[in-house]
């Protein structure tokens, strides 16, 4: 059973590295949508293309379009870091109760 342990272990530290480096991703988006970036930019376009699906379904399910002021990046955020603290808590937990 230690096996399935180490597996789940394994498999809650990634999840936690694919959620932190998703976080940044959508800073970096973020604080690129400030200024006024090349859209024909090899590094905008992957921005662009990693993160308008999560975003444009938040942004549909939001009430604040009306604004001015795009709050689906603070959404995400909030649901990637609730995922860290308990999904990943979770796996972990499970994973020490499995050695």
């Amino acid at each position: 059973m230690f096996v399935l342990g180490n597996l789940i272990a394994v498999f809650a530290k990634l999840l936690y590295y694919v959620l932190y480096i998703y976080m940044w991703v959508i800073i970096i988006r973020a604080l690129l949508s400030w200024v006024n970036p090349d859209p024909y930019n090899p590094i905008v376009r992957f921005l662009y293309r990693a993160t308008e699906p999560v975003l444009s379904l938040v942004r549909r399910k939001l009430p604040f379009g009306s604004t001015g002021i795009d709050f689906s990046p603070l959404v995400v955020i909030l649901v990637i870091w609730f995922c860290q603290e308990f999904i990943v808590r979770t796996l972990f937990e499970i994973s020490i109760r499995f050695r």
